[in-house]
């Protein structure tokens, strides 16, 4: 599934090509009413994409839409606003197209019953359920990724340690900067 994945996404994003941006230093409420007035003002669509942890959010969208996005959110005093080396508007309604037939590859894969919860990426809340699952993956394509609201409901639940597996400690950093508190181990 990851790599079907991958497939649509970029063929989605040679269709509706798009673009990513990172603005720091702006809240997601103000960086909403930004990629909302731009939307506008363009005429086509900007969205949060990821919101990181507080201070650090991604917005993707029609290009043009998220330029204005960029050029408001300098004006609105972002720290820094960066565009990201990327052709795809992940995260964005310009991804339906990928949604729709990874839908489907969803429904013709096999997925067991959680043996424990999964926090969703869209809902922030865990998945029980197959359902619960087949619908998250469904939606995450053209959702913003709550990555923040995740681990403050995993905190809210008692949990205190985070693992993250991999060569570099990215989810790492941005859990310290949701919860200085919480104990990070990073595996190679």
């Amino acid at each position: 599934m990851v790599r079907k994945r991958g497939e649509l996404m970029k063929q989605a994003g040679e269709l509706n090509p798009g673009a990513m941006a990172a603005i720091l230093a702006l809240d997601a409420e103000k960086v909403s009413a930004i990629c909302q007035q731009a939307s506008e003002q363009v005429g086509k669509q900007v969205q949060i994409a990821n919101d990181n942890c507080p201070g650090q959010l991604v917005i993707s969208g029609d290009e043009a839409a998220l330029t204005a996005a960029m050029t408001m959110a300098e004006g609105a005093g972002a720290r820094k606003v960066v565009k990201l080396p990327i052709t795809i508007a992940a995260h964005s309604p310009l991804m339906a197209s990928a949604a729709e037939a990874f839908a489907e590859a969803v429904d013709n894969t096999p997925i067991a019953p959680p043996q424990v919860p999964v926090i969703a990426n869209v809902t922030a809340v865990p998945l029980t359920t197959v359902d619960e699952i087949r619908t998250e993956l469904k939606a995450q394509l053209t959702s913003p990724v709550r990555w923040t609201e995740s681990v403050q409901y995993l905190l809210a639940q008692g949990v205190d340690t985070f693992v993250e597996v991999g060569p570099k400690d990215v989810l790492l950093s941005l859990v310290k900067r949701i919860d200085r508190k919480a104990k990070r181990i990073k595996f190679e």
